[in-house]
């Protein structure tokens, strides 16, 4: 397993950071993201900001609604994992009071039968 995190890590993660830090570098310059679509000559809300700010505003927005899709589409083996341990526990207890009956009922004094 560590093996593959060093492997993910030299051959994923860091080619991607480095782009991203080119990426930066040559993206410096300042840009306006007006937030009125009715005056565009005369916004009333717009934020003036380096464009790669924009990238990893993108990146990490993407990041958060791809985990969260996730999330939401193991819903239903989080609910199944749930079950089967409510029932797990429910067996266990159910065995131990068995095998409590059991050594309880092996350690009464055995009574001779009446015969007839």
């Amino acid at each position: 397993m560590r093996v593959i995190k060093k492997l993910l890590w030299w051959f994923i993660l860091l080619p991607v950071s480095v782009l991203m830090i080119i990426l930066a570098v040559a993206n410096r310059h300042s840009v306006t993201l007006i937030l009125d679509p009715f005056s565009p000559k005369a916004p009333a809300l717009a934020i003036d900001l380096p464009f790669y700010v924009y990238l990893f505003i993108a990146l990490l927005g993407g990041l958060f609604l791809g985990g969260f899709a996730t999330w939401l589409g193991q819903g239903k083996w989080r609910r199944t994992a749930r079950q089967g341990t409510r029932e797990a526990r429910e067996w266990r207890a159910q065995s131990e009071r068995q095998t409590q009956h059991r050594l309880e009922a092996d350690s009464r004094p055995q009574t001779a039968a009446i015969r007839r």
